[in-house]
């Protein structure tokens, strides 16, 4: 199985992603079940110990590329995360860095904010454009939202942000994301309760 197929199993099966914010949510998160993380915690010089830890667990390990300090936006710094810290993938709001990763043999994460009626519109016609493997669309309590870009688009859909809740996250699997991802540690814990939601 490609990695991009992998991943994309394993988020339907899962239906949830944690969000990575430092390293004691990382030892929290190999605690649980969850097969998918995004990782936002980190720096250059140990940004790859993390990815090891989390790939020696069997854990597909996504880099938010801007979270991470000391590694450019650029060609460079993409050919430097594939061949020495070598994640899953890469997250991103930048859309230049897309088809750069997936040159480089990385699952590409496209994230959108939903700030107005214009962002969603450049949304959407930037994803038909670069197609990225998935799209994290952010807040993730819009649900409405979530069901237009669901219509607009077979790209899989993940939210995150603002996410207090499992009402939360029931609501957006039920608008049709894939997955949720949220850094609310105490959520992972009961991912299994979202596996019977049906797309």
């Amino acid at each position: 199985m490609d990695i991009t197929k992998e991943f994309l199993f394993k988020i339907k099966k899962d239906r949830m992603i944690a969000s990575i914010k430092s390293p004691k949510t990382l030892e929290q998160f190999l605690e649980t079940d969850i097969q998918v993380a995004f990782l936002l915690t980190g720096n250059i010089s140990v940004v790859k110990r993390y990815v090891d830890l989390l790939k020696q667990h069997n854990r597909l390990v996504f880099l938010h590329i801007e979270k991470i300090p000391g590694i450019s936006y650029d060609k460079e710094g993409l050919k430097f995360l594939a061949k020495f810290v070598r994640p899953t993938g890469i997250v991103t709001t930048k859309s230049s860095l897309i088809q750069l990763a997936k040159k480089e043999g990385l699952v590409a994460i496209q994230r959108l904010f939903l700030v107005d009626t214009d962002a969603v519109q450049n949304g959407v016609k930037m994803m038909k454009e670069i197609q990225p493997d998935a799209l994290e669309i952010m807040p993730g309590l819009i649900p409405e939202m979530i069901e237009k870009l669901t219509r607009e688009t077979d790209i899989p859909l993940i939210t995150g942000g603002l996410i207090q809740h499992e009402k939360h996250i029931q609501t957006a699997l039920e608008s049709g994301a894939v997955a949720v991802s949220t850094g609310k540690h105490w959520l992972w814990k009961s991912q299994n309760s979202y596996q019977e939601i049906q797309q």
